[in-house]
């Protein structure tokens, strides 16, 4: 825990904390308002540096789709902004702050943006990443630096707004921020199977996703997580819960989520969630709300082939007690598992080892998390070329050391 913390005003203060810490070779925490510190490994820094101050909104064009904010700026504050012109943040970020045991509505987006973790939508809107058009940030040598622009066009040369996303503040400390804002839907409806195990329900989810329907979220439920939640329709069905998303136009919300009615119910019964409970349900996966109220468990995330979700699921419950549900069509588990001395790592990565995916521990002890592999361990050809990406932003190491690998300046994880 750092001992004291740097409450820099602007990004000129930043750099100037920065550029002190490095001639210092003093490492800092970076950090905004802390929702998601419970992520990556604990940081090995005696001082913060605080940027929840570096907040407001500075500029919004609706027409333009365009959006550019200070890093420390609250997600809620902008999505209500957003909200006004029937807009949003289409990557659909997360609130994990009730994850760690913090409260709602704390997450920045410059948090967002450094994690680059995307919700249920990321099958159809893409990754954090694929929104972020513009960054002003301090590197660790103290420098300030602009990269992108307000449109995609202007991105040009080196995109750095896409190395920055997913570095979780290891390059850089992000100061101003500009993303792609999109329409929000007329009108969304979810449809819901009952009662399929894991592989029928991925099945079912694949059919769907390789419809002409334009899917915007496809997700799995057992019963004992599906019980756990706000909406009546989900909470009361005593099975298992599949669920598809479709949004839009009324019109052709009406005509999409009917035929994919159809389709199901050659797997399941089926129902429908309309506007207002189909929102609450995706917020609920999109915060991985299941596993605030198994606080206890181990928390791992893992991004592989659809097809090989429920295997993967498989395989380790025929050695642990598994909690489990699936997102993006099968492709994104989130696992929790019980507290151990390692998180079951060996168990995990040995189980995804033939899929070519990758496991994330997104909640465990500070304990834990210091003495596994949090991400992914890099091969030896990647992890180089990372380490010299984080030696050249930040070659003193001063960077939020140790918040993704062990040891002295090391590459940064991007994310899916």
């Amino acid at each position: 825990m750092p001992e004291t913390a740097l409450t820099p005003r602007d990004a000129e203060e930043v750099a100037a904390a920065i550029a002190e810490a490095a001639a210092a070779m003093q490492p800092l925490e970076l950090k905004g308002a802390g929702s998601k510190r419970g992520l990556g490994r604990p940081v090995q820094a005696g001082r913060s540096l605080d940027l929840s101050g570096l907040a407001g909104v500075t500029l919004y064009e609706p027409d333009e789709l365009v959006l550019s904010a200070r890093a420390g700026t609250r997600l809620h504050e902008i999505e209500a902004l957003l909200a006004q012109n029937r807009q949003q943040l289409a990557f659909e970020p997360g609130d994990l702050g009730p994850l760690y045991g913090g409260p709602a509505g704390a997450g920045t987006i410059g948090g967002a943006l450094a994690c680059n973790l995307a919700g249920p939508r990321r099958i159809k809107a893409g990754a954090a990443r694929d929104h972020f058009l513009g960054v002003v940030a301090v590197n660790g040598r103290g420098e300030l630096f602009k990269a992108g622009g307000r449109v995609v066009k202007n991105v040009t040369g080196y995109d750095l707004c896409k190395l920055l996303a997913g570095s979780h503040g290891t390059l850089a400390a992000m100061t101003d921020v500009t993303v792609k804002v999109l329409p929000a839907p007329e009108k969304t409806r979810t449809l819901l199977a009952f009662g399929l195990d894991d592989a029928a329900a991925i099945r079912a989810l694949t059919a769907a996703l390789k419809s002409a329907h334009e899917v915007s979220g496809a997700a799995h439920l057992p019963a004992s997580l599906a019980a756990l939640s706000a909406v009546d329709d989900v909470r009361h069905a005593g099975h298992a819960v599949t669920a598809v998303r479709v949004e839009g136009f009324p019109a052709s919300v009406a005509h999409r989520a009917a035929a994919i009615k159809t389709m199901l119910a050659g797997f399941a019964p089926v129902e429908e969630l309309h506007s207002a409970n189909s929102r609450a349900f995706w917020r609920e996966l999109r915060d991985a709300a299941p596993f605030v109220r198994h606080a206890a468990r181990d928390l791992w995330r893992l991004s592989l082939p659809p097809s090989r979700g429920a295997e993967v699921v498989a395989r380790l419950a025929a050695r642990l007690e598994v909690l489990a549900y699936y997102d993006w069509g099968g492709g994104l588990v989130w696992l929790g598992l019980p507290p151990s001395g390692d998180a079951h790592a060996a168990a995990v990565r040995a189980a995804l080892a033939d899929t070519g995916g990758h496991a994330t521990l997104m909640r465990a002890p500070d304990g834990v998390r210091a003495a596994v592999d949090v991400f992914e361990p890099l091969a030896g050809g990647l992890a180089r070329l990372s380490a010299r990406i984080k030696e050249g932003f930040d070659p003193c190491g001063v960077l939020n050391p140790g918040r993704l690998y062990a040891g002295a300046p090391q590459p940064a994880a991007s994310g899916a």
